[in-house]
């Protein structure tokens, strides 16, 4: 009797019946859960033996914003995905998931704000329920996974993990160019995705270790497998008591949309789309068109002869022979010359929900999306069970219906919707993405750069936004809050909450002395910062085209330093200097343009807008304090907003020195990056708050103030 040659089945297709991915020549049927799993083992390390000799891996990424980007950064995305896709040669299939689960109650996000010991915790559980019903509205408890699993045909374990691991890092490299995070998924990790699509609805909770298998003498797929699989129907089947339905994309449509997937996967319901693809060898692949464009040709010819034995004209040819004649010609143009691969896709769609009711208004839903892009959702007619297996992320695909696509084509279905921001620990709520619905908790300070821009027209809310960020700092933590307040609209907001509001008014009994120094601050030059912004606040008195000359800044430089010398020699004895101390030391220096200096500053001084030559006689220590300057004139607002910046930079450094974050908010911040020199003084600031554990915001409507200028464009 001759010996007959085992076949391998080909990675991801469906097995032959003699060999295959079950030994013993024809396919047995499995008896349990357990055997009806279509793997052998799953490694440590995240390999699994699907086949006697075929391995994958999974890498599972992230999300980027994809859907509300520009036209032309959607398409550098498109381009990139696209140069993934060809990544992939013949050897090398590859299994795209997306899944739509609902997550276990216990690993939901939940809201990190927690009862303090003071009048305000009415207002913080109100807070918190608000914040909770919108999570629970947001997006149904769905959460979203998406995966690249790809797998190899190898002899041995040690070869398939020596070509997956480069393959994975080929395959991160690529996601890492889009800007993608991404990270190979270890074995437990893949388990328990398992578990969880074997257990729909989230409530049973995978307990799993790998020394529970020496242990219990039990193999992975008992710690995953369901109570039962039914696949008696035709068209439905049933995982324990949910119930599921398989379906297949069936492509109708001469041109794809990128938002046909999008669509699908925005829906609130357990769902998994699996893409199974498997590329074709780029010579065969222009061999096949080759011999469709001859054979078209020759039908074309057959066509022409019988039209000249019939007497009419030779070139009327069937409009269906043309078109084919078209679309082979461009297509082997295509693979010849414009990069184009040719793959072969399995468009998967399975469909999970607790009845029979719901599954089919899923159904219905899915279905009618499908349509409005010229496709249909044909369901899989007694291949229920090879769906449902081949939508597990195992690289493994039981259903031999398939479409030829391109690259082009096939990149149609950009797996990117938008990117999801949901920081953890004492993170601030800023509201629902448009795109998926789910709540936006971001927590400013573990970012890089803390700075923020609160930006819009007149009227879009950017103060309203910055109330309810500062309503949920003042609930969530213990960090102080500075408001700068133009307008007046902060004040009735900080009285509520306990605050104290420095009304700075020509009447007003409150005074800060922008003369002001601290000295104990000793990881800067306190007295190099305080001639910086004295420098800033003579520009803008001073005023003027080209601002202040070399020669102001000498003189202005040198009545500073005579200022504060017997205040550093002696600064428990001397009072701090004032807008009078300068004013006296400039009438005394023998230039003309001191002269014309102290002219400037005199108003400021003894005249009507001396607002500010008083010492200061305010307690600045509450938690909440804000700095109301709405009754002051046009011609000292822009002096008082940069007065009130330096006294914020006290008040960060002195927050600093005892442990404590502090949030400070400009409002009309554009008016300060109007005059070179005080602009330079405000980006010099911005960068030291950062480094002091600030959380500085500005608000503006004035995006363009002096585009030209870098400091602009710093800020």
């Amino acid at each position: 009797m001759q010996n007959q040659k085992k076949r391998k089945s080909p990675a991801g297709k469906k097995p032959d019946r003699k060999g295959g991915l079950f030994p013993g020549g024809k396919r047995k049927v499995p008896a349990t859960a357990q055997q009806t799993l279509p793997y052998r083992e799953m490694y440590r390390d995240g390999v699994c033996r699907v086949a006697d000799h075929y391995y994958t891996k999974t890498i599972e990424y992230e999300d980027i914003n994809y859907q509300l980007a520009q036209a032309e950064d959607q398409a550098a995305i498109f381009d990139g995905w696209s140069a993934c896709l060809n990544y992939f040669d013949s050897t090398l299939p590859f299994q795209l998931s997306f899944i739509n689960h609902r997550s276990r109650p216990e690993s939901r996000y939940s809201v990190n704000i927690s009862m303090q010991e003071d009048e305000y915790n009415g207002v913080r559980q109100e807070y918190v329920e608000m914040l909770e019903n919108q999570i629970a509205k947001s997006n149904n408890g769905i959460v979203r996974t998406k995966l690249l699993t790809f797998g190899v045909n190898v002899d041995d374990l040690s070869t398939a993990r020596a070509r997956l691991e480069r393959v994975e890092a080929d395959i991160m490299n690529n996601f890492k160019k889009l800007g993608v995070k991404s990270a190979a998924l270890s074995g437990l990790e893949r388990l328990e995705l398992l578990h969880g699509q074997l257990h729909p609805g989230g409530n049973d909770p995978f307990r799993f270790s790998w020394d529970m298998i020496p242990k219990t003498g039990l193999s992975t797929k008992d710690f995953i497998a369901p109570t039962s699989l039914n696949f008696r129907f035709s068209r439905l089947f049933r995982v324990g008591t949910t119930w599921g339905a398989s379906s297949y994309l069936q492509i109708l449509a001469s041109e794809l949309s990128d938002k046909l997937l999008a669509e699908l996967l925005e829906l609130d319901a357990e769902m998994t789309i699996t893409l199974h693809v498997q590329t074709v060898d780029q010579a065969a692949a222009v061999k096949a068109i080759k011999a469709k464009v001859s054979d078209i040709d020759k039908m074309k010819v057959e066509e022409q002869k019988k039209a000249v034995r019939s007497g009419y004209d030779m070139d009327i040819l069937p409009p269906d022979l043309v078109t084919y004649s078209q679309d082979a010609k461009t297509l082997l143009e295509d693979l010849q010359s414009r990069n184009e691969r040719m793959f072969l896709l399995t468009f998967l769609v399975v469909n999970m929900a607790p009845t029979r009711r719901e599954l089919d208004n899923d159904l219905f839903t899915v279905s009618g999306i499908v349509q409005k892009y010229n496709c249909a959702l044909k369901r899989l007619d007694f291949q229920q069970e090879q769906a449902f297996l081949s939508s597990l992320p195992l690289g493994h695909n039981a259903i031999e219906i398939q479409r030829g696509l391109t690259t082009s084509s096939t990149a149609i279905f950009v797996p990117f919707m938008t990117q999801e921001l949901r920081m953890d620990g004492e993170a601030v709520y800023y509201g629902l993405n448009a795109l998926s619905h789910n709540v936006i908790m971001a927590n400013r300070k573990k970012l890089k750069n803390p700075n923020g821009l609160f930006l819009g027209v007149p009227g879009s809310g950017k103060s309203f936004a910055a109330k309810r960020e500062l309503v949920n700092v003042f609930l969530a933590t213990r960090d102080r809050i500075i408001v700068v307040d133009p307008m007046g609209e902060y004040s009735p907001l900080i009285r509520r909450l306990g605050g104290q509001v420095i009304e700075i008014a020509p009447d007003s009994p409150h005074h800060i002395n922008p003369m002001d120094i601290d000295l104990s601050f000793d990881e800067e030059n306190p007295m190099a910062l305080k001639a910086d912004f004295i420098l800033s606040l003579m520009e803008l008195i001073v005023g003027g085209k080209d601002g202040l000359q070399p020669i102001d800044r000498t003189v202005i430089d040198r009545c500073v330093r005579f200022m504060y010398r017997e205040h550093i020699q002696h600064p428990e004895k001397k009072q701090m200097p004032t807008l009078q101390d300068l004013y006296e030391l400039l009438c005394k220096q023998p230039e003309a343009e001191a002269s014309r200096l102290a002219t400037s500053l005199e108003i400021y001084v003894s005249g009507s807008l001396n607002v500010f030559n008083h010492e200061t006689n305010v307690d600045l220590n509450r938690r909440l304090v804000c700095l109301d300057l709405k009754k002051l004139g046009a011609g000292l607002r822009t002096i008082a907003m940069l007065i009130m910046q330096d006294l914020v930079n006290s008040q960060v450094s002195l927050n600093f020195m005892n442990g404590l974050s502090t949030w400070c908010y400009f409002d009309e911040f554009h008016v300060l990056l109007r005059d070179a020199l005080t602009a330079s003084y405000c980006v010099a600031i911005w960068k030291m708050l950062r480094k002091k554990g600030c959380v500085p915001s500005a608000l503006t409507q004035n995006v363009k103030v002096r585009p030209d200028r870098a400091l602009c464009k710093a800020v």
